[in-house]
């Protein structure tokens, strides 16, 4: 998707969009943790001042990321664990807010750095391939502008990283910090990159280089220059986009979506595929 210039007519958001960012923000609110029962869609509809449909669809796009569970016959409810470690402590993380998102990877940068220091340190031969092969594997897929090969490199590329620190627990947190960060990638930018793979997958060779010389203080330092990256990426692409939203808005209009039939209505959620 082509980021649009400041003042140009940027995307419009649509309704489901806004409804699930509405719904994160009411189980913040009422304090409702993985397994407890939800409203129903029209009880949500009510709350939230939505329109039953586009309420649908943002349980439809909540349950696609893993922070819904819809049981046919039960209900609507949060989301369990899935076992990261993570998860429980943000369990109200709200990918479409700029300060989640940001306190997110301020956490990522202490975790990753950690993480690529100890593999360079402790990795095996073996373990080295892996993560150099999860590197070259992501630079071949943003040389051929493939999103979707991309994003299954870099999770085996930070993957593998993660085991070769030889730490369980480092792991563990990689994985649930990158899980919340893809929900952030659904709703902000729906699957599209916040800014260059070619840059990212650079940036994996040279901390792949660095773990395989043994370089544990050169590892950790390019990550934290990666995960910087990122982190300018985001905020420019989230600026840019609120600047865009304001400049659709009408002087006055309400913050909630429309309850009638309008764009937001009628638009589809992204197609995702679990993680």
């Amino acid at each position: 998707m082509a980021d649009p210039s400041p003042g140009s007519d940027g995307p419009y958001r649509p309704g489901y969009e806004l409804v699930a960012e509405q719904l994160l923000e009411y189980i913040a609110e009422q304090n409702l943790r993985p397994g407890d029962r939800l409203p129903t869609e029209q009880g949500l509809a009510e709350v939230l001042g939505a329109s039953r449909n586009v309420t649908r669809e943002a349980v439809k796009v909540l349950a696609a990321i893993g922070r819904l569970s819809v049981r046919r016959g039960a209900g609507i409810f949060v989301a369990e664990a899935s076992g990261g470690l993570v998860d429980d402590q943000f369990a109200h993380f709200r990918p479409t807010s700029m300060n989640d998102v940001l306190m997110l990877l301020d956490y990522r940068t202490v975790i990753e750095s950690e993480t690529a220091r100890r593999a360079a340190g402790l990795a095996t031969p073996i373990e080295v391939r892996t993560v150099r092969e999860g590197a070259q594997s992501s630079l071949t897929a943003a040389q051929h502008d493939d999103a979707l090969a991309f994003a299954r490199a870099d999770e085996a590329f930070h993957d593998a990283l993660g085991a070769a620190s030889h730490n369980v627990f480092l792991r563990s947190s990689v994985a649930g910090v990158r899980r919340l960060a893809s929900q952030s990638d659904v709703l902000l930018f729906h699957g599209d990159a916040p800014g260059s793979l070619e840059v990212a997958a650079r940036q994996h060779l040279a901390i792949a280089e660095a773990v395989a010389a043994g370089e544990a203080d050169l590892a950790s330092e390019l990550m934290v220059e990666h995960i910087a990256t990122t982190r300018t990426q985001f905020e420019r692409k989230i600026r840019d986009r609120l600047f865009n939203l304001g400049d659709r808005a009408a002087p006055g209009a309400p913050a909630r979506p429309s309850t009638g039939a309008g764009p937001g209505d009628s638009s589809q959620p992204p197609q995702t595929s679990a993680s």
